[in-house]
C-alpha cells in the first residue's frame, strides 16, 4: 500500500516521522521481537533523529543498519553512522552490538570485500522499517540515475565509485535488499526535490528516478513537506 502524507514544513516533518517511528518500534517490541531499522543520512534525517525521545521505546533493544555509507574513515563527520551516533544513538544509549555500521575507509578490505562483508551480516528476515531520503536527481541510498548498480540482482550490498555527489566512494544496499522490508518510508523536504518527487510518484523509471525501485511489502509511505510536494 502506498500512502502520501504532506505536512507544512521540515520541522513538522521531523517531529512527525520521529513520532511515527517511535510508535512503530514500540508496536514491534510489544510482540516480544527486536525491531530492525535501516537508517539514512542527510539534513532531514538528522532532524528526525534529534527529535527521537526515550518515551515508550526501548532504544537499547533495536538493531540499526544503514542503507548506504560514505567510504571515509570511521568517525568522519560525513559518515551516516556518525551523524546518527551524534544525533541519537549515543544519547539514547543504544549498545554497540546493536549498531551495525558499514565498514570504513582504512580497514583491511577492498571496497568490494567491504560491501560483501556487510551484505553477509545482514538479516534474512525483512527489516521492519527502511528509512530513505531522496536526492534532487531521484537517487536513494547511493543508487544513482544511470549507474550499473541499479540493475544488480545478486549482491545484497555493492561498492560505488565516482558518485555524482561527494564523497565519490560509497557502499550501498541494492534494490533487492532495500525491498526486503515490511515498510519503506521516504523522507523528503524542500522544493529542490519537488520535481523528483513528482516523477517518482508518476512516470519515473528506475533508471531516471531510482526511488521508484523501492517499495515495502505492506507499506510504502512518502512523508513530504509542502515544498517537496509542490509539484504533485
Amino acid at each position: 500500500m502506498r500512502r502520501i502524507d504532506v505536512v507544512p514544513d521540515a520541522t513538522t516533518l521531523a517531529t512527525t516521522v520521529a513520532s511515527l517511528l517511535s510508535i512503530r518500534i514500540a508496536d514491534v517490541q510489544a510482540t516480544g521481537r527486536r525491531p530492525s531499522v535501516v537508517l539514512t543520512g542527510g539534513t532531514i534525517a538528522i532532524a528526525i533523529y534529534e527529535a527521537l525521545e526515550a518515551g515508550s521505546v526501548d532504544w537499547s533493544d533495536v538493531d540499526f543498519y544503514w542503507g548506504d555509507e560514505r567510504y571515509v574513515p570511521e568517525g568522519h563527520a560525513d559518515r551516516n553512522d556518525q551523524q546518527a551516533r551524534d544525533s541519537f544513538l549515543t544519547r539514547l544509549e543504544v549498545p554497540v552490538e546493536h549498531i551495525h555500521s558499514m565498514p570504513a575507509h582504512g580497514c583491511d578490505l577492498s571496497m568490494a570485500q567491504a560491501a560483501n562483508t556487510y551484505g553477509d551480516k545482514l538479516p534474512r528476515d525483512p527489516f521492519d522499517v527502511v528509512l530513505l531520503g531522496m536526492g534532487p536527481d531521484g537517487h536513494v541510498a547511493s543508487l544513482f540515475p544511470g549507474f550499473e548498480q541499479l540493475h544488480e540482482t545478486e549482491r545484497r550490498v555493492v561498492e560505488v565509485f565516482n558518485s555524482p555527489k561527494p564523497p565519490p566512494e560509497r557502499i550501498t544496499m541494492t534494490f533487492p535488499t532495500l525491498n526486503n522490508a515490511d515498510a519503506v518510508w521516504f523522507l523528503v523536504s524542500g522544493d529542490g526535490k519537488a520535481e523528483a518527487v513528482a516523477r517518482a510518484l508518476s512516470d519515473g523509471t528506475i533508471d531516471d528516478t531510482p526511488a521508484t525501485g523501492v517499495t515495502g511489502a505492506t507499506e510504502t509511505l512518502w512523508l513530504l513537506d509542502e515544498a517537496a510536494a509542490s509539484q504533485l
